[in-house]
């Protein structure tokens, strides 16, 4: 083969690489954003909307003489942090975020998805029904792995009503057209600082597994 179209078979072949590359590096961009899209579509709270947060606040136990320090903060990669100190002083040993007013539409045997990147802690997640009295949630579990994203998945059936941290007795499970507000606690009984970061919740079908 001569120089000349040896040189012209090299530059036909790089020039083939480099737009399968493209190719290929749009398409998995194109599924990341479409990925994003349906999250986003299907999400009850996103915060990759950063005007999310905004509906948030923090209720800490200094309305009862505690001295734990929570806030909240969106963050550059599409989350909201919640983050500060709990301390167990003064009885206290509880720190805390809630939404604002939510409308929920779910089925009983569906559950809630949340992606979040914790401490290695283990944190609550609040249902507040629209009914509220000082106090009062259902909460489940949400366990978190050290400086990874996770996505856990909570059904409906795991909340159990709560009031000043302990189980009601003779109250029933909460109707899904009965919330309207969520929130995520610290009360671990484990002093220092924490952070847990939430980028979003979806309801989903119950039989989803949890994953990275």
């Amino acid at each position: 083969m001569k120089a000349g179209s040896m040189n012209i078979v090299f530059v036909t072949t790089v020039l083939a690489a480099v737009f399968a590359g493209q190719l290929a590096g749009t398409t998995e961009q194109d599924a990341l954003v479409e990925q994003d899209a349906l999250v986003e579509q299907d999400a009850l709270v996103n915060f990759q909307n950063q005007k999310e947060a905004s509906a948030w606040s923090a209720v800490n136990d200094g309305v009862m003489g505690g001295r734990s320090v929570g806030k909240i903060k969106s963050t550059t990669d599409g989350a909201m942090q919640f983050f500060g100190t709990l301390s167990l002083e003064n009885n206290g040993g509880f720190a805390s975020i809630r939404s604002g007013r939510l409308q929920v539409e779910m089925d009983p045997q569906e559950a809630f998805r949340v992606r979040v990147k914790g401490d290695g802690r283990t944190y609550i997640f609040n249902l507040y029904p629209k009914t509220r009295r000082m106090a009062f949630s259902y909460r489940a579990s949400l366990p978190t792995v050290a400086g990874e994203w996770t996505e856990v998945t909570v059904p409906l059936e795991d909340f159990t009503p709560t009031s000043f941290g302990r189980r009601v007795q003779n109250k029933g499970p909460l109707s899904p057209d009965q919330i309207n507000g969520i929130g995520f606690m610290l009360s671990d009984k484990k002093a220092g600082p924490f952070e847990l970061e939430i980028q979003w919740v979806r309801i989903e079908p119950a039989s989803v597994e949890d994953s990275p």
